[in-house]
């Protein structure tokens, strides 16, 4: 079912697809400058503090493949309804939460609404705007809502932590997903459904084996390196997605068809995506707590420290079929890579007396620009040729990618900056750890740019979407 573009049920149903996902990606960054806050008011430890955001991006990553199934089977906008109310029932309950226990409960809960209602946003892109100039500007529009609420995230999290309290930042999805239900039920129409039947063996293989590699990596930074346990579960969690992809080969009707890996541009996109993710969010994590442990900035200053950096983002992702037209999709995606990776590359010279606006902001200006010019070419190839009943599933596996990238890309990073620098929470064992973590996430932008010219570049894909 495809709507005729000039309708204004399709200027809604972008809205609708770029304020949901906003949203989603929005409540994994408000917290981190609101973290201090957060551990003082709950009395989390700081192993807490980073399950805290890898909980929701874990149960989020897990249960994408599973919630764009849902949508294929029993349509779009139904499975988009049930999302939202399942996050907004969540965020309740993380803003009235009383113990870090309840809080981390419930933002698990939070990530499997984000979870069912991610991939349903953008098959409904998909769905609503034919390929070539119309999607590509809808495509455009909901990267920008991936980068810019990551980054607007940062400064709405910090100022609203100082102002009224952390708690605001959840409330305030209760009036948007009210707002949103309205305009779903009146814009949005039920797409065709797809008979079949759901995997509930790789639903839990894929879920548990990647809970248990974010699982090994959180361990490994609080009880130190070589730790045997880590080990095992480490081991455990590439075994139970071993499975997993072996059941998903002899499955009738797999929850990741592995024709969307073995296509090239597509797999190279779903693989630069998770090692791009895992650096970016690193970014936030690391340089939120530096900015107010080690500089000792407020939340509300933190999180305006980076509006130079979400600006630029912005403008770069807006901008993004108009550089492809100019200078063509791979110089674009090559220039991104190279932006960020320099401005972590950057970052990761931080010391105790580092100055804010020339070693602070100004790298991440260009780590913003690199944000925003990369998403939209990684995204419109992530659903690059994809046929009718594949939808669902490759909607879900972009943003399985993005937040596998986010949620292990995280722990590995946090384990790295914990088993290579000086433990203590001194300013300068802070700054050291942050230094290493970003070293890492560079490393990792540069594996992103391997992959992409190996498998998104060089190849003649079958199809783009972006030209």
């Amino acid at each position: 079912m495809q709507q005729t573009s000039n309708s204004s049920h399709t200027k809604a149903v972008l809205a609708l697809v770029v304020l949901s996902y906003a949203m989603i990606v929005l409540d994994i960054s408000i917290v981190l400058t609101a973290l201090p806050r957060l551990q003082a008011d709950l009395g989390f430890s700081n192993a807490g503090l980073t399950w805290m955001s890898s909980i929701y991006t874990l149960f989020f990553g897990g249960f994408l493949l599973l919630g764009g199934k849902l949508g294929d089977l029993y349509g779009r906008r139904r499975i988009y309804m049930l999302g939202l109310s399942i996050f907004a029932f969540a965020s309740l309950a993380i803003g009235s939460a009383q113990s870090a226990g309840f809080i981390i409960a419930a933002r698990a809960v939070q990530g499997l609404g984000a979870a069912i209602l991610a991939p349903s946003t953008l098959a409904l892109l998909q769905v609503t705007f034919p390929a070539g100039e119309e999607r590509n500007r809808a495509v455009a529009w909901y990267a920008a809502a991936a980068g810019v609420s990551a980054s607007f995230g940062m400064v709405l999290g910090g100022v609203l932590a100082d102002i009224i309290s952390w708690r605001a930042g959840f409330f305030i999805n209760l009036p948007i997903s009210v707002g949103l239900l309205i305009v779903a039920l009146r814009y949005v129409k039920e797409t065709d459904r797809f008979a079949g039947k759901i995997d509930v063996v790789g639903a839990v293989l894929s879920t548990v084996g990647l809970g248990a590699l974010v699982f090994a990596s959180v361990h490994a930074a609080e009880q130190g390196r070589g730790n045997w346990g880590s080990v095992g579960v480490l081991t455990l969690g590439f075994a139970l997605l071993a499975a997993f992809l072996v059941h998903e080969a002899r499955v009738h009707e797999p929850l990741l068809p592995l024709r969307l890996l073995t296509h090239a541009e597509r797999g190279g996109a779903y693989g630069a995506r998770v090692l791009f993710l895992g650096a970016n969010v690193s970014f936030y994590f690391f340089v939120a707590q530096y900015m107010q442990e080690v500089l000792g900035l407020s939340a509300a200053e933190t999180g305006l420290a980076f509006f130079p950096a979400t600006f630029v983002n912005f403008l770069a992702a807006m901008n993004v079929p108009k550089m492809i037209a100019r200078f063509g999709r791979g110089p674009v995606l090559i220039i991104s890579y190279l932006t960020c990776g320099v401005g972590l590359a950057w970052l990761s010279l931080l010391g105790t007396d580092s100055n804010l606006w020339t070693e602070i902001m100004l790298p991440m200006v260009f780590v913003g620009f690199g944000q925003g010019a990369a998403m939209a070419p990684l995204t419109s190839s992530g659903i690059a040729g994809v046929k009718a009943e594949d939808v669902g599933a490759a909607s879900g596996m972009v943003n399985v990618a993005h937040q596998l990238g986010s949620s292990l890309g995280l722990a590995l990073l946090v384990a790295l900056a914990a088993l290579t620098s000086t433990s203590g929470a001194t300013r300068l064992a802070i700054a050291e750890r942050t230094a290493h973590a970003l070293q890492g996430g560079a490393l990792f932008v540069l594996a992103a740019l391997l992959v992409s010219w190996m498998l998104i570049l060089r190849p003649a894909p079958d199809t783009q979407d972006i030209q």
